[in-house]
């Protein structure tokens, strides 16, 4: 059953990538300073699956364990998270830039991509911090 979990979140986090990825790059597209003008759809889908893998994964219950049950998880962290992040088309797209001979945008991009990352993920742990702390405290 978790393979069936797994692959129905996978389904459902491509189908986001794509569709959130390409709103978010005609939503940035020609908005940023022409040193950040590179792939900023893959890097929005990117941050914002970190912030989602770093909440879910550390949100708690009131007893301290884990609020999603392992199946949850699955399908959230493996299959939905898995499938929405992009870190291949991140790679694919710094390697396209150095191809075009935009070595600051590619670095520009692998430096942004893996701060704003880590902080997301960083972000949703407090938030689940917060969420797991018992009402009235």
């Amino acid at each position: 059953m978790n393979w069936i979990w797994i692959g129905l979140g996978g389904a459902i986090g491509s189908i986001s990538r794509y569709a959130i990825g390409n709103w978010a790059q005609q939503k940035l597209e020609g908005k940023l300073p022409a040193l950040l003008d590179f792939p900023a759809g893959t890097i929005f889908v990117n941050v914002s699956g970190s912030f989602l893998i770093g909440l879910f994964a550390y949100l708690k219950n009131s007893g301290g364990e884990p609020l999603l049950n392992p199946a949850a998880r699955l399908f959230l962290l493996v299959g939905i998270c898995g499938g929405y992040t992009t870190f291949s088309s991140f790679s694919l797209e710094t390697i396209q830039l150095t191809e075009k001979g935009a070595w600051l945008k590619a670095g520009w991009n692998v430096l942004a991509s893996v701060a704003m990352c880590l902080i997301a993920v960083w972000l949703g742990h407090q938030l689940a911090l917060l969420l797991n702390k018992p009402r009235g405290e």
